[in-house]
């Protein structure tokens, strides 16, 4: 039977092993998936372990000390140096990142394009690369920061504009935001549990947007997520970027193809499964 795993510290809480489940069920195959909860200084000793399996996940704090261990880095992974999905192809263990791949196909699953006027609140880890994302697909990019953290902001504009030398990208605070959007992006942790009632714009904001796109998953419903829906605005939630990322996992591992009713589903059940 094939093994494959999730290495990360810790994983009390990961939604991996369900994921992953159902989407072996789908594709109509039989396989293990372990949780792999490793201290960072035990990583040597696992590192061979996990590249003699199919294929694996990686999570925090792993993301960026695994590449030492991998044989190749694919496009996504070079282009963020991090990688969450590695697979075993030919006895060479190369490494991905479906981070990039799941926020655009979770966007792409909702009718949700990147090509217009994106606010993004937020720069930190997977803020960088969804402002990279957006400036590769043509987004005229707000980003909005804390003053704190306006120096690193800046410094992933000036990444995404490398990528894409003709993008518009601006960093402002939240006191500079103005205009209307096609596209709210929450890439901060405001509004993540247990700090649920709180919210990282102002309703205001909120109303100003046409979709909104929200990265935290638990809640399954943010402080966001309802107050654009009481304005009847779209809203998605972070469970859907956390299922797409996986489901192009199976298809590096395997090339399983998935109906979209099938995806849609699962991430319905796993906001269920969150709750409980």
């Amino acid at each position: 039977m094939e093994k494959y795993a999730i290495l990360g510290y810790p994983l009390k809480h990961t939604m991996s092993p369900p994921i992953h489940k159902r989407l072996f069920e789908l594709e109509g195959k039989t396989a293990e998936y372990e949780i792999c909860e490793l201290p960072p200084e035990e990583l040597t000793v696992k590192a061979d372990y996990l590249n003699s399996l199919g294929g694996y996940n990686i999570t925090i704090p792993f993301k960026v000390d695994i590449i030492k261990y991998l044989d190749e880095l694919d496009e996504s992974a070079k282009r963020y140096n991090s990688v969450n999905c590695v697979v075993n192809r030919d006895g060479k263990n190369i490494g991905f990142n479906t981070d990039c791949y799941g926020f655009l196909r979770s966007l792409e699953a909702e009718g949700m394009s990147l090509s217009g006027k994106v606010l993004q609140i937020g720069c930190g880890g997977v803020g960088r690369m969804m402002a990279i994302e957006a400036a590769l697909h043509g987004a005229d990019l707000t980003i909005v920061s804390l003053p704190e953290f306006i120096k690193g902001a800046e410094e992933a504009a000036a990444e995404a504009k490398k990528l894409a030398p003709n993008a518009k990208i601006k960093v402002i605070t939240h006191e500079q935001i103005s205009g209307e959007f096609d596209l709210l992006v929450n890439a901060s942790p405001v509004g993540m549990f247990p700090k649920t009632e709180e919210c990282p714009v102002a309703e205001d904001v909120v109303k100003s947007c046409k979709n909104v796109f929200e990265v935290i998953y638990n809640p399954d419903v943010t402080m966001l997520m309802k107050i654009a829906e009481k304005n009847g605005i779209k809203a998605v939630g972070g469970m859907a970027m956390l299922v797409w990322q996986a489901v192009v996992a199976h298809e590096i591992w395997s090339g399983a193809k998935y109906r979209d009713e099938d995806i849609a589903e699962l991430i319905s059940d796993m906001r269920k499964e969150l709750k409980k």
